[in-house]
């Protein structure tokens, strides 16, 4: 969102989409979809990339989430030969054997997951919160205290607060973190799947920061009531805010796609010691363009001699360095936010679902 930009919600108490409603579906016939879950370490989407590739599975499209020693993954793959979902069962099977032995750590409390979906999959991103709340990563969550800023990196951790609203019936969720694209998305997704409706909204932003406030109730038509479901709200609006956020240098890469490409890029990582917290692949009209976020096995910066020679090694038009989060302007102080819908419902009357922009 533009800096100093803001936008009000509004919803009919009587209007409540469905889940595929809110957010849509991309139906595919001509990839096979693979889910991935389990703990996080380093190496282990170069393991991925390995197992794929043998098994003559081409990476067209993925998105990849470390969130609180956890990873989770949406693959997109064809036959390396066809360029065509692959279909066999005994091939599937396969497939989804040799992957969830990759992903089966020998000390994980949890249960390794391997899917595979058929067409018709609801958006990936949309997916990837859906798998990671399943797999309770909010629970994990590590924080120097809410508020507070992250011992590696110095980005402010995001602060919810969860109220009644009494005299309205409504629960208030509201929100302060740093501003990033698709923030709004993830927190919407998160309390759709927790099965919260929102009927009034604001969304704010002051530079880097973002500030969000909705008037929600669960699908029943009651507020939230219990303390227990209070907290357990906070905790997963904190992990859909973190999930995303942008850990360490980002790196670009685009060259000719070929079969096997990835599975070789990530291998140079893993031999340079890099572990990779966030990744977007994808293939346009020939051209593989796909983003990493990295940092050392240890989650502190990357020692900028290594990114070097691992640029020497791929080629320095083909791997280019974007962003680094270490070097990014200090955080600003925390502000204290009220309501930021104030005296809001006895201004005006609802009506379905209207949007409201304006720009300072």
């Amino acid at each position: 969102m533009r800096c100093g930009s803001w936008m009000r919600l509004e919803n009919n108490p009587s209007f409540a989409p469905s889940l595929r409603e809110s957010v849509g579906v991309v139906p595919t016939e001509e990839h096979t979809v693979i889910e991935l879950t389990g703990t996080d370490r380093p190496g282990l989407l170069s393991e991925i990339c390995a197992v794929l590739t043998d098994l003559h599975c081409n990476v067209v499209t993925a998105e990849i989430w470390t969130h609180n020693t956890r990873a989770a993954a949406v693959v997109h793959v064809t036959d390396d030969s066809s360029g065509c979902a692959i279909k066999d069962p005994s091939r599937l099977s396969t497939i989804r054997d040799l992957l969830s032995n990759v992903l089966r750590g020998s000390n994980d409390p949890k249960t390794a997951r391997t899917t595979l979906s058929p067409p018709g999959v609801t958006n990936r991103d949309r997916r990837l919160h859906q798998i990671m709340f399943a797999d309770r990563d909010y629970e994990r969550i590590e924080r120097a205290g809410r508020g507070g800023l992250r011992d590696r990196d110095k980005r402010p951790l995001p602060h919810v607060t969860v109220v009644d609203c009494v005299e309205k019936d409504y629960t208030v969720v509201t929100m302060r973190a740093q501003d990033r694209p698709k923030l709004l998305f993830d927190i919407v997704c998160t309390l759709t799947d927790m099965q919260y409706v929102v009927f009034h909204g604001v969304v704010k932003t002051l530079r880097t920061e973002a500030f969000q406030e909705f008037y929600i109730r669960h699908v029943d038509g009651f507020p939230i009531s219990s303390e227990a479901e209070r907290e357990r709200l906070v905790q997963c609006l904190e992990a859909a805010i973190e999930r995303r956020a942008s850990e360490g240098m980002e790196l670009e890469l685009c060259t000719e796609d070929r079969v096997g490409l990835l599975s070789d890029i990530t291998r140079i990582f893993r031999e340079n010691s890099l572990c990779i917290k966030r990744a977007e692949i994808s293939t346009e009209e020939g051209k593989a363009r796909d983003t990493f976020y990295v940092t050392d096995v240890t989650g502190n910066p990357v020692d900028p001699k290594i990114i070097d020679s691992i640029r020497r090694q791929i080629g320095d038009k083909v791997l280019k360095v974007k962003h680094n989060s270490n070097l990014s302007p200090k955080p600003s102080q925390p502000t204290t936010i009220g309501f930021l819908l104030g005296n809001f419902f006895k201004a005006r009357s609802f009506q379905n679902f209207k949007l409201i922009r304006s720009y300072s």
